[in-house]
């Protein structure tokens, strides 16, 4: 009896030893997997961590001081943000240019896409030749754009007044009058609408024409298909565009400091938006900090409407899972 227990013990052991094995074996197989995984996106962590974690703390960090990039940090605590609500007027100015054009451009391209887009989604000879042909301003290159539209809105020899004039309106003085620069930019930004366009059009080519044809049986006129079909079909569309063009009608930077001598904010600070202001501060002044915390307070602007629209959304959104979802 003690015999076969000796001999049986090894054997009971012996069993247990490979599934032990192929379990460290996976274990093993695991590990590896995840860091092969880790390091194919290591670039992007690389890039993620260096180029944009580590400026926007470091952003967060300098608002709190007094820097100036060739001296050394000085700790001040929230006085750069006392200095700009009490202190700097044009902050204020600034802040009312950048509000005024988001309220005027966000809707006015909008429905400008929505309207061209639906437009163009008629079946006519030769549509492809117009789509193209509005797209291609959305393509061209900011700074060509912005000398273009220097000369179009020029008071005297500008092609805009010139045209105004052959119906006998006499055309303003656009860029040099502060009370026309915002809405010539506005016109400008209108020009540009091909990009917005192309996403309205195919959402609109995806509509089922069943919904149509029904809709047409119950006797449903043209405004009410538009209102009752194509709008909410599309309105998953129209939300991203609100959202993404509310977003970088806030970062409006270029077609001020293009348009303007040397980024001075046109004619009595009319177009002094709020990023030209910050850029003046943080590489002519070289007030870094007080550059950091404009930004860190257009950060919060922009994240505080982002989250209302998401919120306002769920009320007028339509998605075809049904719940909104």
């Amino acid at each position: 009896m003690k015999t076969t227990e000796t001999i049986r013990q090894p054997e009971s052991a012996y069993l247990h030893e490979p599934a032990a094995a192929s379990k460290r074996s996976k274990l093993s197989k695991k590990t590896r997997d995840t860091l092969t995984g880790y390091l194919f996106i290591s670039p992007w962590l690389v890039g993620f961590f260096g180029l944009t974690l580590g400026p926007l703390l470091f952003s967060l960090f300098a608002s709190f001081t007094d820097y100036n990039i060739t001296s050394k940090m000085n700790f001040v605590g929230f006085q750069n943000y006392r200095t700009m609500f009490t202190l700097d007027d044009l902050f204020w100015t600034s802040l009312a240019n950048t509000l005024y054009y988001v309220a005027f451009s966000v809707p006015l391209t909008t429905a400008g896409a929505i309207l061209l887009a639906l437009l163009l989604n008629q079946k006519l000879k030769g549509m492809k030749v117009f789509r193209t042909i509005y797209y291609l301003p959305s393509i061209l290159s900011g700074v060509a754009v912005y000398f273009l539209w220097m000369q179009l809105l020029s008071p005297s020899t500008g092609l805009v007044n010139t045209v105004l004039a052959w119906v006998g309106i006499e055309g303003p003085a656009w860029l040099f009058d502060p009370e026309w620069t915002k809405p010539a930019l506005l016109l400008m930004k209108m020009w540009s609408v091909g990009g917005g366009m192309l996403l309205y059009l195919a959402s609109l080519q995806g509509v089922s024409k069943e919904m149509y044809e029904a809709a047409e049986l119950d006797g449903a006129g043209l405004w009410q298909r538009l209102r009752y079909i194509t709008l909410p079909m599309i309105s998953p569309i129209i939300f991203f565009d609100v959202i993404t063009s509310t977003i970088g009608a806030f970062q409006i930077f270029q077609e001020a400091y293009v348009m303007t001598e040397s980024g001075s904010g046109g004619p009595a600070n009319s177009l002094l938006f709020y990023n030209l202001h910050m850029w003046n501060n943080a590489f002519k002044v070289f007030d870094m900090g007080y550059a950091s915390a404009m930004a860190w307070l257009l950060f919060i602007i922009v994240m505080i409407l982002t989250v209302i629209n998401l919120k306002l959304g769920k009320r007028w959104v339509y998605y075809e899972g049904g719940d909104r979802k």
